[in-house]
């Protein structure tokens, strides 16, 4: 017996991007694009009468934005809500700070290319939100307080052991658990489960809580 695959719809103004999506997306055997929608007013009523798994949404299209969109699928006040992954060329703060007020998955540029955005569509089926990497480290940095003495301390009687400091560190830069796994030599499952057990400690959402903590108590530091 399969799985049933992740079933997504694509929103976005530009038909190349569409199809470039979707052609990524349908050669995983975990993912089917089940619809397609060239505005938001047109993605909202698909979304809506398909019910998705995700709906990747630009931000600049004709009628409803991106933004709009994502708050009207998974919005705090939507009795039903639709994970929704914003993936735009836009980069800029107040977009990023929106979307994930308004209920965002994820927020991706669309250079961040293919392994990115079937990561990113996993990791909101798990009810994580990936933020592409450049954008997660120019926003945290920005958190960065002088560090206490020491950024383990504070945990109760359960600190982060080693191998988590050095995943937070790495989730902290931004990196994939795919990418995490290769530099440790351990497995990806290994690698979500030690972010599982941090979120615990640390009390955070997602693994962008993760990287604001780490950056914020001085674990995470600039790379030189």
């Amino acid at each position: 017996m399969t799985n049933t695959p992740i079933r997504i719809v694509l929103a976005d103004d530009q038909d190349d991007i569409r199809s470039g999506f979707r052609l990524v997306l349908d050669s995983q055997p975990d993912m089917s694009v089940v619809g397609e929608a060239a505005d938001g007013t047109g993605a909202l009523e698909l979304a809506r009468r398909l019910r998705p798994d995700v709906v990747l949404a630009d931000i600049r299209m004709p009628g409803i934005d991106g933004l709009d969109l994502t708050r009207l699928l998974a919005g705090s006040d939507v009795a039903h809500p639709t994970r929704v992954i914003v993936v735009t060329t836009f980069d800029l703060d107040d977009y990023v700070h929106t979307a994930l007020r308004n209920g965002a998955s994820g927020f991706l540029l669309k250079r961040s290319g293919p392994t990115l955005l079937i990561e990113g569509v996993r990791a909101a089926m798990a009810g994580d939100a990936l933020i592409s990497p450049q954008i997660t480290v120019r926003l945290l940095r920005r958190l960065t307080t002088p560090p206490p003495p020491s950024p383990v301390t504070g945990l109760g009687t359960d600190p982060l052991t080693h191998r988590e400091q050095d995943i937070v560190r790495l989730v902290a830069r931004g990196w994939t658990n795919s990418r995490i796994a290769d530099e440790l030599f351990i497995s990806p499952g290994t690698v979500k489960t030690h972010i599982a057990n941090v979120q615990t400690k640390l009390g955070t959402a997602n693994r962008v809580g993760i990287a604001a903590w780490a950056w914020q108590t001085g674990l995470a530091v600039p790379e030189p």
